[in-house]
């Protein structure tokens, strides 16, 4: 697939605490890096852990992929290789 097939994108996932760690909530859009990066930092005092990512979203299907840590604060869980 080629690059053009993709569209970058910032996105915010919080994180709740569970039983087995932590469960992601909501992701929440963000318009630029500095955008996601700020909502991550105003989400931070209400969860378990937030991260900001940038990632590549399949034009075609909507899936994302390649993500890319713009800011981690709290417990948040690896990313899968």
């Amino acid at each position: 697939m080629s690059e053009a097939a993709h569209l970058v994108q910032y996105i915010v996932v919080p994180y709740r605490a569970a039983a087995e760690g932590v469960a992601p909530g909501e992701i929440r859009p963000a318009s630029s890096e500095f955008g996601a990066i700020r909502i991550a930092n105003s989400m931070a005092s209400k969860f378990a852990g937030v991260a900001a990512y940038e990632v590549l979203v399949d034009k075609e299907t909507g899936d994302m992929q390649s993500p890319r840590i713009l800011a981690q604060i709290g417990t948040v869980p690896a990313l899968d290789d």
